[in-house]
């Protein structure tokens, strides 16, 4: 017996019954937010696929979800890891403290090249603590698993080689190697049924760009999350994270209606 919740994913389905299924990597956070809207935009049916993997930045599912009820997105996908086992990481290892005042916070009377100093001064750094081990190449991979069984070739993700922390799983050499391992790795593609097509739209965009972006396309970015290190369910505003949302903000020129610890 089809129950209301699997009417109602078939109800939104027919609405784009002509449209290509697409695969969104989906954090609540602003870069897959703007992410979400801009594959939306283009016309795809989206599923969003959302993991929570006992990260210390756990309420991110909760934005999640308010966003993609915002959107009124039925088919939302939420996968359920353990890298606390993995460890290595800040983000998943309670015991190791998240960097804190790392980037320099900018004021409105900077231009332009102080964010793009500060990106580059943390680029040239060795990679942060708050660097997961393999999660986008873990997160890719649930990613191409959904989109074969759902006939989604297309799979959009919202990593960012501008204004980032030094994660190697977020360069575009990095990006082309795994879509060209999908092509290879999966039934679908063998067989000819499927292509997989990794799309990165932020990814030589700056963070004042990408906010740009967002309120243009009708991003709610007051339900975005960023922070690394919440306090109550708060940003804490030091992070390097939330700074380069800061930045990224005043920057814009758009007002940040993120209430920080």
């Amino acid at each position: 017996m089809m129950n209301s919740e699997n009417l109602n994913n078939l109800e939104s389905l027919e609405i784009k019954s002509n449209a290509k299924n697409a695969i969104v990597l989906f954090s609540g956070g602003l870069d897959s937010s703007t992410v979400l809207k801009i594959a939306l935009d283009e016309g795809y049916n989206v599923i969003p696929v959302s993991f929570f993997y006992n990260q210390r930045h756990q309420t991110e599912i909760d934005h999640a979800k308010k966003i993609i009820e915002y959107f009124k997105i039925k088919n939302h996908i939420i996968i359920n890891l353990d890298f606390s086992q993995i460890k290595g990481s800040s983000l998943v290892d309670l015991k190791i403290d998240v960097p804190k005042n790392q980037i320099k916070l900018i004021n409105s009377c900077n231009n332009n090249n102080d964010v793009n100093d500060n990106a580059n001064d943390n680029k040239n750094n060795s990679i942060p603590i708050t660097y997961v081990p393999a999660r986008n190449t873990i997160f890719l991979s649930y990613a191409i698993a959904v989109g074969e069984v759902n006939n989604a070739g297309d799979i959009f993700i919202g990593v960012n080689w501008i204004d980032y922390s030094g994660y190697p799983d977020c360069r575009p050499e990095y990006i082309l190697a795994f879509e060209q391992m999908a092509n290879i790795a999966t039934k679908v593609s063998v067989l000819g049924e499927l292509e997989f097509k990794i799309h990165t739209p932020l990814i030589s965009m700056g963070k004042k760009d990408i906010i740009k972006k967002a309120y243009e396309i009708g991003v709610p970015l007051e339900l975005t999350h960023s922070c690394y290190d919440p306090i109550n369910g708060l940003a804490c505003g030091v992070c390097d994270s939330c700074i380069l949302r800061k930045n990224g903000f005043i920057e814009a020129g758009i007002k940040d209606s993120t209430v920080y610890a």
